[in-house]
């Protein structure tokens, strides 16, 4: 039997808190006790305008996507045999697992880069690296527009080539606690396995409000290793965010990527 939209508002609040109060009893402890910047407080400025983009993403947009791919499935089986499909669907979890991480990592790296490059990518990716404090509720910091190309790129090759729904929904679950994870207030020494790997130290430098390139692989650094823009000096980024000037609060940022820019003057 269908459930209606209203009929699954209580549910879908009732997993938000519970999420929130999942990623704080993990992650707060560990920003205690492995803190990169020490002595940043837990409501430190811009919570509440990053607290709004966490209830945004859980409360509506990551769901949109998802829905969205459901929705037009049958569509999606037309372009891949279905018995190529059906054989991916029927290997063991594991290797549909490697064979996620492998195949979005690969994307969401050329994915990432073009965020950089394209100007009215950059436009809504720039919400994400406005953020000048990095914690667990950072990760959260994205404009809607930019969550629905960051997730659909991830997961529509899955369905394309046929990956399980529960595959894909777990997956996506993993990539959302790695985000919130590489972009914490942590600082572990993993030595080595830095290059197998991210970190919140790698992922760090990626916000460096310095420079603009780099470290645009999420699970594993290999793609950055590969085409040569991996970067991790042994300290933390002496800021982070933009430069140019946003808006402080929510629906400011939301705003932020239609605003037209004020041609420069001679």
């Amino acid at each position: 039997m269908n459930v209606s939209l209203p009929e699954q508002v209580p549910a879908i609040i009732l997993s938000s808190s519970l999420s929130l109060l999942f990623l704080v009893v993990l992650f707060r402890p560990l920003e205690k006790l492995f803190p990169a910047r020490e002595g940043q407080k837990f409501l430190r400025p811009a919570f509440w305008t990053d607290l709004c983009f966490l209830l945004g993403q859980y409360l509506l947009w990551s769901g949109l996507v998802f829905w969205a791919l459901g929705h037009f499935s049958d569509w999606l089986d037309s372009i891949v045999p279905a018995n190529f499909r059906a054989a991916v669907a029927a290997q063991s979890w594991w290797v549909q697992a490697v064979e996620m991480v492998v195949l979005s990592d690969f994307l969401i790296y050329w994915a990432h880069r073009l965020q950089h490059a394209v100007p009215i990518l950059w436009r809504f990716h720039s919400i994400h690296h406005s953020a000048e404090h990095l914690d667990w509720l950072a990760a959260h910091r994205e404009h809607p527009l930019d969550t629905i190309y960051t997730v659909g790129i991830i997961n529509l090759p899955g369905f394309v080539l046929g990956f399980p729904l529960e595959t894909l929904a777990g997956f996506l679950a993993f990539r959302g606690l790695w985000a919130v994870f590489i972009h914490s207030n942590v600082r572990l020494p993993i030595g080595p396995l830095g290059m197998i790997l991210g970190a919140p130290a790698l992922h760090h430098w990626h916000h460096d409000k310095a420079r603009d390139a780099g470290n645009y692989a999420n699970i594993s650094p290999l793609m950055d290793i590969l085409f040569g823009t991996y970067r991790c000096p042994d300290h933390e980024p002496e800021a982070f965010g933009i430069h140019e000037p946003i808006s402080k609060n929510y629906l400011g940022q939301l705003w932020h990527p239609f605003r037209r820019k004020k041609r420069d003057t001679a």
